[in-house]
């Protein structure tokens, strides 16, 4: 063209430039073919502006205010118009719901500085123009990024993003007025998800992922800049500015950095590395170095920073640090790692191993250096790394190689499948992480060249860390851009050894991870320093208190897949849950950690996982012990694997016998143990048996017999026999079972034929193991009585002899009948069989009486009935309960005497007792009527028929008067009962001795003790002295209980009473002196013997006579000489009492003296009342003498003091206690030491 050119552009993906020109014309220029194609008139006035697309289209704007599309030949594909002139025109996608394609089909032009102008080419009758608020000024500039978005800078110092999305079109997403006054230039770069704009003398770069936060303000000097560009990888940002010159600022260092053991080096700055070890808590120290570096490399006590082919080697000093050298390779460095003496450069496939520091030390030539592989190898080496003994290496052809550098020679190689991309190996170089060819991850153990892949890989992986910290040597992590995840290799554990995942975390933008310890990572940012991060799988470390019980539960999680057993332990101990101890203990026994398992078991108090535990925890047999422990955690399969692999396979077979898994255990015992097989039959088919399986089960019984161990072979014997008639072959069972020795077989055999219906082969086994109750259930089953009757003596179960017994009655057969009911203790059907059928009432009564059936009772009493014998019906009904029945019979036949006795005999209710009272009354039998309405409780209607009872001889009526007031305690029937025997109600005093009695039953002792002196007195006067003395002992003595005072005219009386009987027994023991005094004191008191004066006197003379008291017989023969006595004297002694008379002897043996038991004076041993103390004193019940102290005794019945010496003389001839008549063993008399009880003066009174 001859006209001036105005715009020029390349193309950004062929080798296409656009030349455009003042008029509007245009020309295609293709490098790569030197071809031009000129187009005319493309447009009518200068083209100002235009963009390539990745399609190689291009848009074109000029000042006539047309926008074109053409292709790469210059035609028009599409044109519109604009309202003014274009400017800074760019090819992009808009945003859509779904992407149909990433074609870039939208145009963007600003139109006259104020609008932005959107042409779809896919939609070009619908442009879309953009306007803006007038107070941002004009458009500058504008910038396409991420999803549709599009970045607009105005020049007032505003930038605003929208969103090209059809619904959010128009809408201001986001709104900054980054500088006060002017903005000249924006810049993204996708790659740093940055974006800067610059104006006013400052740069300010915000982050897209949230605008809002401003990542960094650049302040330049007074200068106006103008435009603003990133690299690609926005490393480099660039600015220039009006007065033409360029600042380019550094955004982000490169990340490099390396770690030996703890210690880490890393790029602080272009020229400087620091090096640092936070675990040992050395303080960091930063080296200058000359060039900026490509790769970084720290050693025990090197560093090595270099790029290209170059590497300079620093040593590392205490406190500070010296260049060493520099080293050139045969090619450009890819990476470098030190150990203690060594460096290895990987460069162009080949790794160079070379000493770092050769002076000094006495190193052969060959061991200086060694190029890898050697000439003749053929493969590219990918990766490579140094430990403290090792070079290792991986290759493009999938081999790793081991050279041991103290013997220098290759030690081990593994051939993987695809080439080797990374290698990782651990601290020690036992283990090796590697990634391959297909980004897999696989963790290698040269030591026993097992190969494990680590599970859920992702493919984005960029290298793996293995932990430093010595406790945890199987943890690694392995990281991409966003996440670490963790990982454990679990070495001895009973399922083999596995890599699992134990979780991931999260890591911030453009961190790379440098060392990992003890769950701490260490990383590189890219501002130049390092971050530390806490694993979210190691959140246990912290502070456990400040934890609750479900965190704690994660956590104890979290301990157990790393094998944190200790940390463990704590977190169970806060959880204090018995789960969690079950979880540790599992866990424990999964890792074969016996001992710790022993110690969390015994925690836990589960005595019996201790002793198992303890009695393996010596084995040395890896495979054995992990069989025992699989069988602890009930992984039984395992267990027999690992058992089976192990020195003991026997183990096995134990253990399926023990958990009764009998056909695993027969499969293992044909292969170990052959002589067990038919005792694991036996258990076997017991099993089946039970599970219903009859066909096997027989077959394994058969298999179990081994013909030399008895026992063993019985049992198998018997479960052959069950199985058979299980089977349907009940011939040969029954055979079997009867042949057997065993009487339990015979039985459940029985009891199996019986289930089948089959009863007289049931019958048969039961008889013959003597079960003859269930023999003779089934014979009566199948009617086979004979047999029944044959059993029944052998047979104990009434419920038998009752079915027999109603068998034999059906057939009329009743005495058979009658034994079977009294065996089965069927007492009704005995009774109703002896009156119905065997007609022995006899027998049916005497059952009645015995058994006291009342059915029966019944049975008897109908009979009786029939038989008209009212009395023994009565008799059998009430002894039924039916009372009712009876008393209306004994009411219909005149019975009710019968009736009365038999109720009146048992214990009956109030009303039966009444109705008889009633039915008495009517009948004006008075005693009955009164004896039943006291037992009724009807106390006056009683006394009331009492009373009207005529006298009989024994005068029961009275008596039975005395007991109903005595019962009542009712004072208006005492005193009506108090009259009547006074004789005030019908003029008939009643005997005294009956008002005794009732003062007695009322317990008026005292009025009882009147009435008695009265009785005495007249017993006396009718000369019935024993009587009298009776009467006064028994008041003496009932007062004496009721502790009342007694009566001194009682006491009085009982003693002279008591005087006149001694007498007798005196002279028949031939001691006169002792009667003779007796009879003095009777005599002196002779108007209380008022029929017996003459007689009394008469005796006292002659046994005074006799025992020498002339003057006592002579004063008493005097008193008979009297004339109102004189001719009644008994003729035999009238003589001699006369001659007496005439003749008087007046010489008396002196009476002797004894002490008074209260004062201690002496007087006459006779003598009842004391000069000295006026006491009335206690007398001897033997002799009728005053009692002494010394010589004190009491009768064991009534209490009545004797003299010992005396008594006792008295028992040997007599053996009952004068006073009270009881009879005394002579051996019951005790000598009382202390009388002071006995002495209380009112006794006397």
């Amino acid at each position: 063209f001859r006209d001036a050119m105005s715009f020029l552009l390349w193309s950004r993906v062929g080798t296409l430039l656009a030349v455009g020109t003042t008029k509007g014309n245009l020309l295609i220029y293709n490098r790569q073919t030197s071809r031009k194609i000129p187009v005319l008139g493309k447009h009518t006035k200068r083209i100002t502006c235009g963009c390539w697309s990745t399609e190689n289209l291009l848009a074109l704007g000029g000042e006539d205010k047309m926008i074109t599309i053409s292709n790469q030949e210059g035609d028009t594909i599409r044109q519109t118009s604009v309202s003014s002139d274009p400017s800074d025109m760019q090819f992009s996608v808009m945003k859509t719901d779904e992407r149909i394609s990433t074609r870039e089909s939208t145009v963007s032009v600003v139109v006259g500085k104020k609008t932005l102008f959107l042409f779809n080419l896919n939609d070009p009758d619908n442009p879309i123009d953009l306007k803006f608020q007038q107070p941002y000024g004009s458009i500058v500039t504008y910038r396409w990024y991420g999803d549709g978005y599009i970045m607009i800078g105005f020049s007032r110092g505003c930038f605003v993003v929208i969103s090209t999305h059809i619904r959010e079109i128009g809408q201001e997403i986001f709104q900054a007025h980054n500088h006060k006054d002017n903005l000249s230039s924006i810049a993204i770069s996708q790659s740093l998800n940055k974006a800067a704009s610059c104006g006013d003398n400052c740069i300010k770069i915000h982050d897209l992922s949230d605008l809002r936060e401003m990542y960094a303000i650049i302040n330049l000097d007074d200068e106006n800049k103008d435009q603003l560009a990133w690299t690609d990888d926005g490393q480099l940002l660039a600015v220039s500015t009006r007065r033409g010159s360029l600042h380019i600022f550094l955004t982000k260092l490169p990340i490099l950095g390396d770690a030996c053991s703890t210690r880490i080096a890393y790029l602080t700055s272009l020229l400087e590395v620091t090096i640092a070890n936070h675990v040992e808590r050395e303080l960091p120290v930063t080296v200058s170095v000359e060039v900026e570096p490509s790769f970084v490399a720290i050693g025990v006590y090197h560093l090595a920073v270099g790029m290209n082919n170059r590497a300079w080697f620093y040593a590392l000093g205490e406190n500070n640090v010296k260049k060493l050298k520099d080293v050139e390779y045969l090619g450009t460095v890819a990476s470098m790692h030190l150990n203690s003496d060594y460096a290895a450069a990987l460069f162009e496939g080949k790794v160079q191993l070379h000493m770092i520091e050769s002076e000094g030390l006495d190193a052969q030539e060959e061991r200086e250096t060694r190029l890898f592989p050697a000439d003749d190898d053929k493969y590219r080496i990918l990766c490579h790394a140094l430990t403290t003994d090792f070079l290792i290496y991986g290759t493009d052809t999938g081999v790793i190689n081991y050279f041991y550098i103290e013997d220098w020679q290759y030690v081990n190689e593994y051939r993987h499948p695809v080439s080797v991309r990374k290698i990782f190996p651990d601290p020690h170089g036992t283990r090796l992480a590697f990634i391959d060819d297909k980004s897999d991850g696989f963790v290698y153990c040269p030591v026993n060249d097992r190969l494990y892949e680590i599970p859920n890989f992702s493919p984005t992986i960029k290298g793996i860390l293995w932990e430093n910290w010595p406790m945890d040597k199987g943890v690694f992590v392995a990281f991409d851009d966003d996440k670490v995840y963790t990982y454990v290799f679990h070495n001895d554990a009973i399922q083999g050894s596995k890599i699992i995942l134990a979780g991931g975390t999260e890591v911030p933008f453009s961190h790379k991870p440098l060392l990992l310890y003890n769950g701490e990572l260490t990383c590189q940012t890219q501002s130049g320093k390092t971050n530390n991060i806490y694993l979210s799988t190691h959140s246990f470390l912290g502070n456990l208190k400040d934890f609750g019980p479900n965190e704690l539960t994660q956590m104890l999680t979290q301990t157990l897949m790393l094998k944190r057993f200790s940390e463990a332990w704590e977190v169970c101990r806060l959880l204090n849950d018995q789960s969690g101890w079950n979880e540790l203990a599992k866990a424990c026994l999964h890792h074969m950690e016996v001992d710790f398992a022993i110690r969390v078991y015994r925690t836990c108090g589960n005595a019996g996982m201790v002793m198992s535990l303890e009695q393996i925890k010596g084995i040395e047999d890896h495979n054995l012990l992990a069989g025992h422990l699989a069988m602890f955690t009930s992984d039984f399969n395992l267990a027999q694997d690992l058992y089976l692999a192990s020195s003991c396979p026997i183990a096995a077979l134990e253990m399926r016998k023990d958990l009764q898994h009998w056909d695993s255990a027969l499969q293992l015992a044909k292969r170990l143990a052959p002589d067990q097989i038919p005792f694991i039959s036996k258990e076997y088919a017991m099993q089946l048996e039970f599970t219903g399986d009859y066909v096997n089960a027989l077959a394994h019984y058969e298999k179990g017999i081994t013909g030399n161990n008895k026992e063993h072979d019985e049992a198998c014997l018997a479960g052959v026999a069950q199985m058979s008639i299980r089977m349907g072959d009940i011939r040969r069972g029954v055979n079997q079972a009867i042949k057997h020795p065993s009487r339990l077989l015979k039985r459940d055999c029985g009891a199996i034929l019986e289930s089948m219906k089959q009863f007289s082969e049931a019958a048969q086994l039961y008889e013959k193991g003597q079960y003859y109750d269930k023999a003779a259930s089934v014979y009566i089953r199948c009617k086979n009585w004979a047999k029944v009757g044959e059993l029944l003596p052998h047979v104990s179960s009434p419920k038998i002899h009752l079915q027999y017994a109603k068998a034999k009655e059906a057939d009329g057969r009743y005495k058979e009948a009658v034994i079977a009911y009294e065996h089965a203790k069927q007492w009704d059907s005995v009774i109703r069989l002896y009156l119905d059928h065997l007609n022995n009432p006899e027998k049916a009564v005497n059952i009645v009486r015995e058994t006291q059936s009342l059915d029966g009772a019944k049975m008897v009493a109908r009979f009786f009935l029939q038989l008209g014998d009212y009395g023994s019906a009565i008799q059998f009904l009430v002894m039924s309960k039916c009372n009712n029945e009876a008393f209306t019979l004994a009411q219909q036949h005149n019975k009710m005497e019968i009736y009365a006795d038999i109720v009146s005999s048992e214990s009956t209710t109030n009303e039966d007792y009444q109705s008889i009272a009633l039915y008495f009354e009517g009948e004006k039998k008075h005693f009955q009527a009164g004896k039943f309405f006291l037992l009724c409780g009807q106390y006056g209607r009683a006394l009331k028929h009492f009373m009207k009872c005529p006298s009989t001889e024994d005068n029961l009526a009275i008596e039975m008067a005395i007991e109903t007031v005595g019962r009542a305690k009712d004072e208006a029937l005492t005193s009506q009962l108090i009259d009547y025997l006074m004789g005030e109600s019908d003029g008939m005093p009643k005997d005294a001795k009956y008002l005794f009695r009732l003062y007695m039953a009322l317990k008026q002792y005292r009025e009882a003790a009147r009435t008695a002196i009265i009785i005495a007195r007249e017993e006396q006067c009718s000369g019935n002295y024993r009587n009298a003395h009776d009467v006064l002992f028994s008041m003496y003595s009932e007062l004496k209980t009721q502790k009342i005072k007694i009566p001194s005219e009682m006491a009085t009386n009982l003693m002279i009473l008591h005087s006149y009987i001694l007498v007798k027994t005196h002279v028949r023991r031939g001691d006169h002196m002792k009667g003779a005094r007796m009879l003095i004191r009777v005599a002196n008191n002779i108007s209380k013997f008022p029929s017996h004066i003459v007689p009394i006197l008469t005796s006292t003379v002659i046994e005074c006579h006799r025992a020498g008291l002339k003057n006592s017989a002579f004063s008493f023969a005097a008193m008979l000489m009297r004339p109102e006595y004189r001719n009644k004297i008994d003729l035999k002694y009238k003589k001699k009492i006369e001659a007496m008379v005439r003749r008087p002897d007046t010489t008396e043996t002196e009476e002797p003296t004894t002490a008074c038991p209260y004062c201690a004076f002496q007087l006459p041993e006779c003598e009842l009342l004391c000069p000295g103390c006026k006491n009335n004193l206690p007398y001897c019940v033997a002799t009728g003498r005053h009692m002494v102290r010394d010589d004190w005794t009491v009768c064991p019945h009534c209490d009545f003091p004797a003299l010992y010496s005396e008594f006792k003389n008295m028992l040997q001839t007599e053996n009952i206690c004068p006073m009270c008549s009881e009879r005394i063993n002579i051996v019951h008399l005790k000598k009382i030491n202390d009388c002071t009880q006995y002495l209380k003066p009112e006794d006397g009174d």
